[in-house]
C-alpha cells in the first residue's frame, strides 16, 4: 500500500515540476512545515527524491510556531522529518500578538504572516525557493471563492516568481488530491502525528469545498479539467 501511494504521489509531483519548470540546479529550498499532513507529505516526498539523486537541491524545512497553536508540530513528526534526512528549524512568531487594536483574528491574518516570515527567512538565508504543501483541491477552493467572493478569475498559482527578489514560491502538489494524502500520510504511519490548528474559521471554505465535490461528484478528471481550463482561455468568448 504504502509503495503504491507513494509512487501514484510521486509521479504526479514529477508532472507538476515539469510542467511549470519548478527546480532549478543547485536550488536552496525552503519548505514550510506546519505541522499537518499536506506539508509532511511533501517533505518526504522531496526527501525521497533528493535521497534518489533526482532533485538537485538543499532543503530544510522551516515551521512558524504561534501563540495560536503552539503545539502544532507533534514530537513524533519531528522525528519522521529527522529520519527522512531533512533539518527542521523553528521560527516562533507572535499572531495574536501582532494584531492592532479592534482587529479580530482570522485565518487569513496568520496565514500571512506565517508567510511572511518563511520569505523573510527565506531573504535573509540565501534560499532561492520556498516550497508550500497545496493541492489540488486547495487550489479549485482558491479559484471558486476568489470567483464568488471577489468577482475574480484566480487562484494559488503553481509558481510564483517574485519581481522585487530572486525567490519563487513553489506548490509541487499542484495535481496531487487531498484524499491521496490522506493516504500517504496514514500508509507512512504519520496521519496521527500531524496537528490542525485549534483555531478555525474555514466555514467558507468548507463551504466552497463542498460545492466542488458536488460540481466534480469527487472526479478527479473533472478536478484537473477545471485547472486545465485555466490554461486555456478563449478571450473571444468572454465578457
Amino acid at each position: 500500500m504504502l509503495r503504491t501511494i507513494a509512487q501514484a504521489v510521486d509521479g504526479l509531483v514529477v508532472k507538476a515540476v515539469k510542467t511549470w519548470d519548478m527546480f532549478q540546479p543547485g536550488d536552496r529550498v525552503l519548505l514550510g512545515a506546519s505541522g499537518g499532513k499536506d506539508s509532511a507529505v511533501l517533505a518526504h516526498d522531496l526527501a525521497m527524491k533528493k535521497a534518489q539523486g533526482r532533485l538537485d537541491a538543499d532543503i530544510l524545512a522551516v515551521h512558524v510556531r504561534t501563540d495560536l497553536s503552539p503545539d502544532a508540530f507533534s514530537p513524533g513528526l519531528a522525528d519522521a522529518y529527522r529520519s527522512w534526512g531533512l533539518p527542521l528549524h523553528t521560527l516562533d512568531v507572535p499572531v495574536i500578538g501582532r494584531l492592532k487594536p479592534g482587529r479580530s483574528m482570522n485565518c487569513y491574518w496568520c496565514s500571512t504572516q506565517r508567510r511572511t516570515e518563511l520569505i523573510r527567512y527565506a531573504m535573509d538565508h540565501g534560499y532561492t525557493a520556498v516550497v508550500l504543501g497545496h493541492h489540488l483541491d486547495d487550489v479549485l477552493e482558491t479559484l471558486f471563492m476568489n470567483m464568488l467572493r471577489k468577482g475574480e478569475l484566480s487562484t494559488m498559482p503553481p509558481v510564483l516568481r517574485y519581481r522585487k527578489y530572486p525567490l519563487r514560491v513553489l506548490r509541487p502538489l499542484y495535481l496531487v488530491e487531498e484524499r491521496q494524502i490522506e493516504e500517504l500520510a496514514t500508509a507512512l504511519g504519520i496521519a496521527s502525528s500531524t496537528c490542525t490548528c485549534g483555531y478555525n474559521d474555514h466555514s467558507e471554505r468548507d463551504r466552497v469545498r463542498e460545492r466542488v465535490e458536488l460540481l466534480t461528484r469527487g472526479s478527479r478528471a473533472a478536478k484537473l479539467n477545471i485547472v486545465e481550463s485555466l490554461r486555456h482561455i478563449n478571450a473571444e468568448y468572454l465578457p
